[in-house]
């Protein structure tokens, strides 16, 4: 029997698109996202905000090494993706599975110089077919109300829109809305 600990490693292994290496994120890959991810464009939409140092945000991704949450009750996956041509890194992505088997949330963040290539679809894609073929029957992610880009990203990785959840998020203080978006079997 397969533990949730070997699970969750071969969850977030390495995958490969025509276009893409998305690649598990270690603290080593602070040094290289680092800079890239203070670009305030990137958190218009989303809850994060821009990682305080480097050493931070090294903790905080060696911490999440083990791909377990802290209770040890769900993997917490996340990818850096880079381009094959050049091996620049042009964005990260991230999920959550849980004992079920279900990635109760997906998310991502392209930087802003790699937006409107497909790329984030592309990832998405592979992200879904990747869980599909590893015994994943439901993926979710929210998106904040009124991000249309990440609304056709999910679209054109084969998600359906399923409902408004209102005031799921808090931005810079604010509640928001998120749309759920939901593929399964």
């Amino acid at each position: 029997m397969q533990t949730l600990s070997s699970y969750a490693k071969l969850l977030n292994s390495s995958l490969k698109t025509d276009r893409l290496l998305i690649e598990p994120i270690y603290a080593e890959h602070a040094d290289s996202l680092f800079e890239l991810m203070q670009n305030k464009k990137i958190y218009q939409w989303i809850s994060s905000t821009p990682p305080q140092s480097i050493d931070q945000l090294k903790v905080g991704w060696k911490k999440h090494e083990s791909r377990l949450s802290p209770d040890g009750n769900e993997a917490w996956l996340n990818w850096a993706v880079r381009r094959t041509s050049d091996g620049a890194y042009i964005g990260k992505m991230d999920a959550e599975v849980n004992h079920e088997k279900v990635a109760t949330n997906i998310g991502y963040i392209f930087f802003p110089d790699y937006w409107g290539k497909g790329y984030a679809s592309e990832s998405v894609l592979e992200i879904k077919n990747h869980f599909s073929r590893n015994g994943i029957s439901k993926i979710m992610a929210t998106v904040t109300l009124g991000n249309e880009t990440s609304y056709r990203v999910l679209e054109k990785s084969g998600f359906i829109r399923t409902r408004i959840i209102p005031e799921n998020d808090i931005i810079r203080g604010e509640k928001y809305d998120d749309v759920e978006y939901v593929w399964q079997f």
